[in-house]
C-alpha cells in the first residue's frame, strides 16, 4: 500500500515522518539539516522513492493571526518544487502549535535538552502526519480484505 509522507519545514532543519502501509500510523523517519533547497530536495525525493511516498503531507507555518509569513512563502515555493521535481502531491497543512506539542511531549518524557534538539522536527512531523491520517476518511474493509 503506498504511503504518505510529512514535512515539518525548517530553515535549519526538516523533519519527515511517513505512515505505515495501512496509512494508520505515522512513525518519525529522520531530520535533515537544511543546507540549501537544491540538496534537501535531492534527499528528500530519494526518500520518497525508496520509501514509496505517494502523497506528502507539507507543515503550512500559517501565523495565528492568519497572515502570511516569509517562512509561509519559503514552505509553498519548497512545495512546489518538490512536487514538480517527483511528480508526487504535495498538500499544505496547518502545522501551528505541532512543535510545541512535540516540545511538551519530550519534556514530559523527561528527554535531554540536547536530545529534544536532535528529534523534535522528526517528532513534529510525526504529529503533523498523525493528525492528517486520523483526519481522512476511514477504508471500509473490503471482500478482499
Amino acid at each position: 500500500m503506498p504511503r504518505i509522507m510529512a514535512i515539518d519545514f525548517g530553515l535549519k532543519q526538516i523533519g519527515v515522518a511517513v505512515s505505515d502501509p495501512l496509512g494508520i500510523t505515522a512513525q518519525g523517519v529522520t531530520v535533515i539539516k537544511h543546507k540549501n533547497n537544491k540538496t534537501t530536495l535531492r534527499e528528500i525525493s530519494q526518500l520518497i522513492v525508496n520509501l514509496g511516498v505517494v502523497q506528502v503531507v507539507l507543515g503550512n507555518p500559517i501565523r495565528f493571526g492568519g497572515g502570511a509569513g516569509t517562512l509561509q512563502e519559503t514552505v509553498e515555493n519548497f512545495g512546489k518544487k518538490l512536487s514538480d521535481a517527483t511528480g508526487v502531491k504535495v498538500v499544505m497543512v496547518d502545522e501551528r502549535l505541532t512543535t510545541l506539542q512535540a516540545e511538551k511531549m519530550l519534556v514530559s518524557a523527561d528527554v535531554s535538552r540536547g536530545k529534544r534538539r536532535e528529534v523534535i522536527d522528526k517528532i513534529a512531523a510525526q504529529l503533523l502526519l498523525q493528525g492528517y491520517l486520523d483526519s481522512l476518511p476511514k477504508r471500509q474493509p473490503g471482500p478482499t480484505d
